[in-house]
């Protein structure tokens, strides 16, 4: 089931996708340019959780609003309006890369409504504009200067896309993808601002975080370090880490696994 939320207060028009299970909410966010069919294919039917997903501004088919209010700041005041909305009873917060980071700054900056965290892939700890988040940048800027079919032939032409070649090609998979994707003016300015940006947290809130953690991660991903999510695991003193199969290996199997420790993760994370 999707509903429109289209009288927020204070924006655009947001969709969110709600699966309608009876059991306590679970909001698992997207990442940076995807929408809801990236989380909806995390959700197993062997839960009776009830999985919602927000499509931040400027993705999916939520409106952008403002340009300059595109931050990762901002998506989580609106992921925290939609738990409110739909009867701020405390959920289980989550979500993929930038998803993640919207996540740990709920769960930082609205303790109250957060009763666990499943962070997949985590792109950010801390700091705004880690240097795993270079390459949405360029990609960023590219469309910001050129027709799309140029910049991506600039792209593909440069060392950052050789180097991915080699190391992440599930990653430059996605940033090529990125050159068509619309409307291409927005999509550059989402490349840009939000990976120049951070979830505005520090090492010490992360410490002090004592609900119980998911964090999720694997090799051969450039943007999205394996190292970054034990980091991140061991600075949040309720995380358990599970290292699941790369997507460029076995895109099932990745699935799969995550599936399976979400709801793992579900089945042992107290009300």
């Amino acid at each position: 089931m999707s509903e429109a939320l289209t009288r927020y207060p204070f924006g655009p028009g947001l969709r969110y996708v709600d699966t309608g299970g009876r059991g306590a909410p679970v909001f698992l966010q997207h990442g940076l340019c995807g929408s809801a069919e990236q989380t909806s294919e995390l959700f197993s039917t062997d839960t009776h959780a009830r999985f919602l997903t927000l499509e931040c501004r400027g993705h999916g088919q939520s409106a952008a609003g403002a340009v300059e209010a595109l931050s990762i700041a901002t998506f989580t005041e609106d992921v925290r309006a939609l738990i409110e909305a739909t009867g701020r009873e405390r959920a289980v917060v989550g979500g993929v890369s930038m998803g993640a980071a919207i996540a740990t700054r709920l769960a930082v900056k609205h303790p109250a409504l957060v009763r666990g965290l499943i962070l997949i892939r985590p792109a950010w700890i801390c700091e705004p504009a880690p240097s795993n988040t270079a390459p949405n940048v360029e990609v960023g800027h590219l469309l910001g200067r050129l027709p799309a079919a140029q910049a991506k032939a600039e792209f593909l032409a440069g060392e950052t896309a050789r180097r991915l070649a080699r190391e992440a090609p599930d990653n430059l998979a996605s940033l090529t993808g990125f050159f068509s994707r619309e409307p291409a003016d927005i999509t550059g300015e989402l490349l840009r601002r939000i990976s120049l940006d951070g979830p505005g947290v520090s090492a010490d809130d992360l410490r002090k975080l004592q609900v119980p953690a998911l964090v999720i991660g694997h090799i051969d991903d450039a943007i999205h370090p394996i190292d970054m999510a034990r980091e991140l695991a061991d600075l949040l003193p309720a995380a358990r880490f599970v290292e699941v199969t790369p997507k460029s290996v076995d895109r099932s199997a990745y699935v799969r696994e995550i599936r399976a420790a979400i709801e793992q993760f579900l089945r042992s994370c107290p009300p």
